[in-house]
C-alpha cells in the first residue's frame, strides 16, 4: 500500500480550549495526519486568532465550520483535507458531523458523539449511507494494557464472564465552580449544551463503553439512582447503575464528579468463572490478572509476553510511561491507517479498525437516556433500549 499522509480540519479547540490541544498532539504523534485547516471557534475573531497561532494558511484559516466544510470541498482532491475532528460541546456535534458526511468527509468527534440519541442514530444512517467513517474519542480504549485485557476475555481466559465493576470517581465539581466562570464546568452543567444528563454524559459513558469493550457484553438492563450533589446544579454530577449484562452476568458502575479529592480514578475489574482482571486508568501500564487456583499476576506494558494487539498499540520500551496522550495517539493512528487504507482501495485490517465507531456513538447516547429514564422511574429494573 502507498500510503497517504492523511489531512485533517478542526472545528472548535481554539486558544484556551483544553481537548482541543490534546487532540492535536495525539493527531501528530505518529507523524500520519497534518492539520491543514479550521474552524477553531464559534466566534469567528477568535477562530482566526486561533488559527494564526496555529500557522494555518490565512486562506484555509475560516471564521466558522459551514465555511470551512464548503470551501474545502471545493479544493481539488489532492489538497483538500480528507477529515475533520469536532471538538466542540456536545451541542454542537450534530450539526457539523452532519454537514461533514453530505461533503464527503469523514469524521471525528470527542464523545459523546451528540446532544441527544435521535442525532446520534441519523448520524449512524448518514454514515451507513455514505460508506465514510466516523470515529468517536473513547480515549480509554486505546490503552495497551485495557487492549490486553480485552484480548484476553475474548480468548476465553477466565471463562464465562460473570461480574463485571467499574468507577469513576473524579473531585473537581465538588464546588460550584460553574458560578465563578469556569469555562468547562459552566458548559457541562448547562442542560442546553451538555444535553440531559452531567456527571453520566460526561464520564459515565466512559465508564459504559470500557465496561462493554472489556468484557465483550452489552448492558441489557440497568436500574440507575442519579445524584445532585451540589445545590442547585440543573444536571447530576453523582450515580449508581446496576448493570445487567446480554449473557447472565451483573454489574456495578459508579460515577461521580463530587469525590473530593479524586483526580481521574477509573478503574474496572472483570470477572470470569476462573479468574478476573483489574487495571487502574491512574497506573495505566500495569494489569492485575488474578486466578482461582494460581497465585496473582502483574503483566505490564512493552513486554514480550503480552498478545499481539497489546504490542501493536505499545509505543515505548518497558519502563517508560505510557498514558492518556499515547492512548488518545492509538485511536488517531488506527483510524488514519484506515483511511490510508481506503484511498489505496484496499481492505483495512482489524488492527486499523481498532477504534470506536458510530455504534459505540448510539450506545453511549442510549446508555445516557436510559440511565436519566431509570432513574427518574419508579420502576426497579428498566431494559435497555436503543
Amino acid at each position: 500500500m502507498t500510503a497517504a499522509k492523511i489531512r485533517m480540519g478542526m472545528i472548535g479547540g481554539g486558544k484556551n480550549a483544553f481537548i482541543g490541544a490534546v487532540h492535536r498532539i495525539a493527531a501528530n504523534i505518529d507523524g500520519q495526519i497534518e492539520l491543514v485547516c479550521g474552524a477553531l471557534s464559534s466566534n469567528p475573531e477568535t477562530a482566526k486568532e486561533s488559527g494564526d497561532l496555529l500557522f494555518l494558511a490565512a486562506d484555509r484559516n475560516y471564521g466558522s465550520y459551514q465555511e470551512m466544510i464548503e470551501k474545502e470541498s471545493l479544493l481539488p482532491a489532492e489538497t483538500r483535507m480528507h477529515f475533520v475532528t469536532i471538538v466542540t460541546p456536545n451541542f454542537a456535534h450534530f450539526a457539523p458531523a452532519m454537514l461533514a458526511l453530505e461533503h464527503g468527509f469523514h469524521v471525528v468527534i470527542d464523545k459523546p458523539i451528540s446532544l441527544t440519541l435521535d442525532e446520534a442514530k441519523k448520524l449512524e444512517e448518514k454514515v451507513k449511507d455514505t460508506g465514510l467513517t466516523l470515529c468517536l474519542t473513547y480515549t480509554y480504549s486505546g490503552y495497551p494494557m485495557v487492549k490486553q485485557a480485552r484480548q484476553m476475555v475474548k480468548d476465553g481466559a477466565f471463562g464465562k464472564i460473570r461480574k463485571v465493576l467499574v468507577e469513576y470517581p473524579q473531585g473537581w465539581l465538588s464546588l460550584p465552580s460553574e458560578r465563578d466562570g469556569n469555562k468547562q464546568s459552566s458548559w457541562r452543567t448547562d442542560p442546553a449544551k451538555s444535553g440531559i444528563s452531567g456527571c453520566m454524559g460526561d464520564i459515565g459513558t466512559h465508564a459504559a463503553q470500557l465496561a462493554e469493550y472489556i468484557s465483550g457484553l452489552e448492558i441489557a438492563r440497568i436500574c440507575a439512582d442519579l445524584n445532585i450533589v451540589v445545590e442547585g446544579r440543573p444536571l447530576d454530577d453523582d450515580g449508581n447503575v446496576l448493570l445487567k449484562f446480554n449473557n447472565g452476568a451483573n454489574g456495578v458502575l459508579v460515577a461521580s464528579q463530587i469525590a473530593a479529592g479524586e483526580e481521574n480514578a477509573l478503574k474496572i475489574k472483570v470477572y470470569g468463572e476462573k479468574g478476573g482482571l483489574e487495571w487502574h486508568q491512574e497506573e495505566p501500564n500495569t494489569l492485575k490478572v488474578k486466578w482461582l487456583d494460581a497465585p496473582s499476576q502483574i503483566y505490564r506494558t512493552g513486554q514480550g509476553y503480552l498478545s499481539q494487539v497489546a504490542q501493536y498499540n505499545a509505543r515505548t520500551p518497558s519502563g517508560h510511561p505510557e498514558g492518556y496522550l499515547e492512548a488518545f495517539a492509538n485511536i488517531y493512528r488506527n483510524f488514519a491507517a484506515t483511511l490510508q487504507a481506503l484511498l489505496a482501495g484496499e481492505t483495512p485490517t482489524a488492527e486499523m479498525l481498532d477504534f470506536p465507531g458510530v455504534e459505540e456513538g448510539v450506545r453511549g447516547m442510549a446508555f445516557i437516556e436510559n440511565v436519566v429514564a431509570s432513574s427518574q422511574s419508579d420502576q426497579k429494573w428498566l431494559d435497555f433500549k436503543i
